[in-house]
């Protein structure tokens, strides 16, 4: 008899990112800002004085200590990873087990619900209860979000803070009733945006918590998703087990060496952040400009992220018709979601998107 595949797999769909060249690529959320030169010379240097031949410092020390620094918390409450993405799955396999449920607020980030497919862990969409499924123009209450972890029995709540795909914010007084009356849920805030964001970090939450996981990531804000690297933040006790479940060697030797030049530029970081908000937030006034001349393109919300979440009429036929112009944009269902880009790529999207509605 041959090999029969486990159930969960054959229905997995994989993550499908775009991976053609493009002109313009803005569909991936990424920061248009590489490093300067000046760093990106530090980095160099600091991989030239790694020692291939030996496996990476395990505990990512010098790393975590420049990263605590950064985020104002203690080196026993971060643990590093492979980009959040592979915090994401651990976190998952590893809090819950066979039979458990996983709430998250759809629509979200879509590794979440697949990491606990491949885990036989249920999936429960808090959205539904609150009437409003499929429509992501409207914000997730924190009422909601109690009342349907209660009544799935959900042993985990797990959202990106602002929301990616919707840029929505949940405000930290909603996170922090959430936290209050989930006691015995595993709360796990995805917060790779919120840099972007009005402060509504629960991070001090979370290391003063048994029950509070805050994720953060370089591959955003801070120009790096090259180098995969990001950290979960928590209380020493549950931080600790984050560090005994993972892979002991997960953060390679070149990427502990670049994030530590990261870390130790907080000056660049904020510049960076400047930029980009900046970026995104002229992206908005050309896309809301649009909006105003062209009937059926609708942006729901200003955006708290770094990219703007929008509707328009036919989205994938408008998407299509920018792919062939060389323009790689995000289309779900009926919106697009463009990241902020240089000054160049942010009018190139406008006036591709002009010309294609226009027609």
């Amino acid at each position: 008899m041959a090999y029969q595949l486990p159930d969960k797999l054959k229905s997995l769909t994989p993550y499908d990112p775009v991976t053609e060249s493009y002109r313009v690529a803005v569909n991936a959320n990424e920061s248009f800002l590489d490093l300067p030169d000046a760093l990106r010379e530090e980095v160099l240097a600091a991989i030239r004085e790694v020692p291939f031949n030996r496996y990476p410092d395990p505990a990512c020390r010098k790393l975590r200590e420049l990263a605590a620094a950064y985020f104002g918390v203690k080196p026993e409450n971060l643990a590093a990873g492979n980009g959040s993405d592979e915090l994401i799955g651990l976190i998952v396999n590893s809090f819950l087990q066979p039979g458990d449920t996983l709430a998250v607020a759809m629509p979200d980030f879509s590794m979440y619900a697949f990491y606990a497919q491949l885990a036989g862990i249920g999936v429960v969409d808090v959205t539904k209860a609150s009437g409003r499924e499929g429509d992501a123009a409207l914000p997730v209450a924190a009422d909601d979000v109690i009342r349907a972890v209660k009544e799935a029995g959900a042993k985990m709540f797990i959202f990106s803070n602002p929301c990616n795909p919707t840029s929505l914010l949940l405000d930290k007084a909603g996170v922090q009733r959430i936290i209050r009356e989930l006691p015995d849920v595993l709360v796990v805030a995805d917060e790779a945006y919120m840099e972007f964001a009005d402060d509504a970090s629960v991070l001090a939450e979370a290391v003063e918590s048994d029950h509070v996981i805050v994720l953060k990531t370089c591959s955003k804000a801070f120009g790096c998703a090259g180098i995969r690297l990001g950290f979960a933040a928590a209380g020493e006790w549950l931080a600790g087990l984050i560090n005994t479940v993972r892979s002991p060697y997960n953060v390679n030797s070149l990427t502990q060496a670049a994030g530590c030049v990261l870390f130790s530029h907080p000056e660049w970081l904020a510049e960076a952040k400047r930029r980009i908000v900046a970026s995104r937030e002229a992206l908005y006034a050309g896309l809301s400009e649009l909006a105003a001349r062209v009937p059926g393109v609708e942006i729901p919300y200003p955006p708290q992220t770094n990219f703007v979440f929008f509707r328009v009429p036919d989205a994938g036929a408008v998407y299509r018709a920018l792919l062939a112009e060389g323009i790689a944009v995000r289309h779900m269902g009926e919106f697009l979601r463009v990241s902020a880009g240089s000054v160049e790529e942010n009018r190139a999207v406008i006036a591709a998107l002009e010309a294609i509605l226009a027609g």
